[in-house]
């Protein structure tokens, strides 16, 4: 699960967070701030107390952290059971989070066997919940043919949407369609657009790509080793 602290503040976060959750009558968001920012300081047994005590009160957020830390066993003792039951009755009650985890699950069949239907599903619910990370990974889905058979125009249309949100693998992947001409016509300039948008945002397979269109022709000695490429500095 992706937490929305920067790195930077997790020591400052912590500390507020610890101080409010000392309070008898804390309530459970401040529980779950302060699993989340004991999970992104790498305390990770005192992340899955706060959560629980969190979960416990009802915080669906709180059952998504606790169940993906039971499953992923980072710093903990793994109990993907456990975890799973929690991150159903987080996407259950409609927590977004919870609903993009439980299709990952279905979707890889961890705790239970592979369905790409269901794995759909809950994707296709967080969508309509406004999920970026929901509209790239059912875009995947759709592009593959998982579930269901492939469509790149309905793919390139949840990716679209997914980018309008600056989800930066969503980027990517418009990228690699433009200059592929896949589900619609081939578009160089458009490729790179969308390369550097998301390299912006750390997607390194865009960077990549940005380097090989800058630099697409590559030099070979007289024993055919490669000796360097031509490259374009412009735009």
């Amino acid at each position: 699960m992706k937490g929305n602290l920067d790195i930077a503040d997790v020591p400052t976060a912590l500390k507020a967070c610890k101080a409010a959750a000392a309070a008898p009558d804390a309530p459970r968001r401040i529980w779950m701030e302060l699993g989340r920012a004991y999970e992104f300081n790498r305390q990770m047994t005192e992340a899955a107390s706060a959560y629980r005590k969190a979960a416990d009160a009802g915080s669906t957020a709180a059952m998504t952290g606790l169940g993906v830390l039971l499953i992923n066993g980072n710093g903990l003792k793994k109990n993907i059971a456990e975890g799973r039951m929690l991150i159903e009755r987080a996407a259950e009650a409609g927590d977004v989070d919870g609903m993009t985890n439980l299709a990952s699950l279905y979707g890889a069949g961890v705790g239970g066997k592979t369905d790409f239907g269901m794995a759909r599903k809950w994707y296709a619910r967080a969508v309509e919940a406004n999920s970026s990370e929901a509209m790239y990974q059912l875009g995947l889905m759709t592009q593959d043919g998982d579930g269901a058979a492939k469509d790149d125009v309905a793919a390139k249309a949840l990716f679209e949407k997914a980018a309008a949100l600056d989800h930066a693998d969503a980027l990517e992947r418009l990228g690699a369609y433009a200059e592929a001409g896949r589900a619609g016509a081939k578009d160089a300039r458009a490729a790179i657009a969308y390369y550097k948008r998301a390299a912006a945002l750390g997607n390194e397979d865009a960077g990549r790509a940005l380097e090989r269109l800058r630099c697409p022709f590559a030099l070979r000695d007289r024993d055919g080793k490669s000796a360097g490429r031509i490259c374009f500095d412009g735009g």
